[in-house]
């Protein structure tokens, strides 16, 4: 049976998970189940009454998910257009954004209409800013088709794509007007792809919610598996987000404790050319990993915390080492010093002085300000050394 077949054999949801989405007049919902895309057409007519639809997917999800979409989108009467764009972060780009924003304005998408974004991070990340700049900008919907985006990257508003000096340095805020979360979709990802996934999910227990991490630990198999432990995972992680969402929409604040383990990730993405060696997800475990052991070498943890932090993704398939980054003994990912060269480019970075998401326990984020950079380049120098 054809993932296309499978999905449509299911009827939707009649209740899916509902998270909202607390932003005043541009509050939405993010609904969660297994089959909800089939709704796709009804939801967005119920929001949007008359609105065409241009749907942006990567090639390989469009085998699998572009038919489904468009069909319920044709049974709800709204038509639609679609642009197919390379897989992979190399489409977060300046030409493949200026390839997406003139087929737009060929599509006649008016600031009427909507885009639909039917994807990962990438596909989101660079629909929502395509959306946001068009006709100077107009709404979209999320379709995560991957775990990691439906637990983080389509819910928020971040939009953007890399730049060379470093990741998602161009881009705007753009909440999108719904996010459908299925979680049928999941079943035809990768291993990699799942695993990479789950670092997110992994995440929220890490920076704020002890009790979640702990459940994780007994109930990762589950969620991996497919099992109700997968939708329970998802509708935590998306609550955990729209909540700090909802108070620090623009990232003033506590927002910025989402980007645990994203200063080490983000730099480490870029040493590696934003390439198959080293996904997101895969960035986001080392960078926590490293996180929780440079927090163990301030004092600020345990290091038997640190090791709890770095068992539990190992447990599950994850990388935690620099030297587990795919060619790390071929290729290498650089120095010390090139390194911090790229963390200083993080959009956390104020007025040149470096800022961490680091731990005062498991479940216990903080933001810390001015880190000394002879700290970062002396840990760092010890860990591509060890």
């Amino acid at each position: 049976m054809t993932a296309a077949s499978s999905l449509a054999a299911r009827s939707p949801q009649p209740q899916p998970t509902l998270v909202n989405v607390a932003l005043g007049d541009r509050a939405y919902d993010i609904a969660i189940g297994r089959g909800v895309l089939a709704s796709l057409g009804h939801r967005i007519k119920a929001i949007r009454p008359g609105a065409r639809a241009a749907i942006i997917t990567d090639a390989t999800v469009a085998k699998h998910w572009l038919k489904p979409a468009q069909d319920a989108l044709a049974e709800a009467g709204i038509a639609s257009s679609e642009i197919v764009v390379p897989e992979g972060e190399g489409s977060k780009s300046y030409g493949v954004l200026e390839d997406v924003s003139e087929a737009l304005i060929g599509a006649k998408i008016e600031r009427g209409d909507l885009v639909v974004a039917l994807g990962g991070g990438v596909v989101g990340d660079l629909a929502g800013f395509a959306a946001s700049i068009v006709r100077r900008g107009v709404d979209f919907v999320q379709v995560p088709t991957s775990l990691l985006a439906q637990v983080d990257s389509s819910v928020g508003g971040k939009t953007g794509i890399n730049s060379p000096k470093g990741k998602n340095l161009i881009g705007a805020f753009q909440q999108p007007v719904l996010v459908l979360a299925d979680t049928a979709v999941l079943d035809t990802l990768s291993k990699r792809q799942f695993r990479a996934g789950y670092a997110e999910v992994a995440k929220y227990g890490l920076l704020g919610d002890l009790p979640f991490f702990e459940w994780l630990e007994k109930n990762h198999a589950g969620i991996f598996a497919g099992g109700p432990e997968r939708e329970e995972a998802i509708a935590i992680s998306c609550r955990a987000k729209a909540a700090i969402v909802a108070r620090d929409e623009r990232e003033t604040g506590e927002r910025a404790l989402l980007n645990l383990g994203h200063t080490f990730g983000h730099a480490l993405e870029a040493a590696t050319g934003f390439s198959d060696r080293l996904y997101h997800g895969e960035g986001v475990a080392i960078g926590m990993t490293l996180a929780a052991e440079f927090s163990a070498a301030q004092g600020m943890i345990s290091n038997d915390d640190a090791a709890r932090v770095r068992h539990h993704l190992e447990a599950v398939g994850l990388p935690t080492r620099l030297q587990d980054i795919a060619g790390f003994s071929q290729e290498g990912i650089g120095d010390a010093e090139s390194l911090l060269a790229l963390m200083a480019q993080d959009k956390k970075v104020k007025r040149g002085k470096l800022t961490f998401i680091l731990m005062e326990g498991i479940g216990r984020a903080v933001i810390v300000n001015d880190v000394a950079p002879s700290l970062v380049r002396d840990f760092l120098a010890q860990k591509l050394s060890a």
